[in-house]
């Protein structure tokens, strides 16, 4: 019935520099479904004793945000990209995984670099983080779309540190391995640092 809904819009601009091409977008979205407060949580968990409980407040509201995401052809090989984004950290979120701020960079070199013009390597660095009052949810045993120990007694912001090398199979096979570096994952500075190993393979 559409009773909940997401408008999204984005605004892209392509340009040349240095005779390289590249591209700035800004992505702007509001949520309008029902969703809890986390400091109504919060409230909650303070008058029953229990862990914070975000569907028990759940009212229909808004949530919104903003993103950018910076690409540019640094050489004919080598490219670099830059994203950051802000959501509204009162809230819960319902897609992806629970971060309120994120800011990324990394680059992409093309295997013509070294004799090899199917492959390719990257290499990217990320800080994630969210608001005080998402904090004070986790620690009062609240628990979010992938993440949550019970108590987050000492928070801090998550760093990823990702590299991955793509290569062909045959014509129409593609593999990719991945590799990932994460401190204080779910923004515990009591779990990790962890490493994560990733393959995909694509065909078309």
């Amino acid at each position: 019935t559409f009773g909940q809904f997401q408008w999204m819009g984005e605004i892209e601009r392509r340009h040349q520099l240095w005779g390289n091409p590249g591209k700035i977008a800004v992505t702007g979205f509001l949520s309008r479904a029902r969703m809890g407060r986390f400091s109504d949580a919060i409230a909650l968990a303070n008058a029953t004793g229990g862990p914070a409980d975000i569907p028990a407040v759940r009212a229909f509201r808004s949530r919104g945000g903003v993103s950018m995401n910076v690409e540019q052809q640094l050489a004919p090989s080598i490219g670099f990209f830059l994203r950051a984004g802000w959501s509204d950290g009162s809230a819960e979120p319902f897609a992806f995984t629970d971060i309120d701020r994120t800011l990324a960079g990394g680059l992409v070199f093309d295997g013509k670099l070294w004799g090899r013009p199917d492959h390719s390597f990257g290499l990217a660095g990320a800080l994630n983080g969210i608001s005080k009052v998402h904090e004070r949810f986790f620690d009062a045993g609240g628990f979010g779309i992938l993440i949550g120990d019970g108590r987050l007694p000492r928070p801090a912001g998550e760093q990823i540190l990702e590299t991955y090398y793509a290569f062909p199979l045959s014509k129409s096979w593609r593999m990719t391995f991945d590799y990932q570096y994460v401190t204080n994952p779910a923004y515990n500075t009591d779990r990790g640092p962890v490493s994560i190993l990733g393959t995909r393979v694509r065909t078309q």
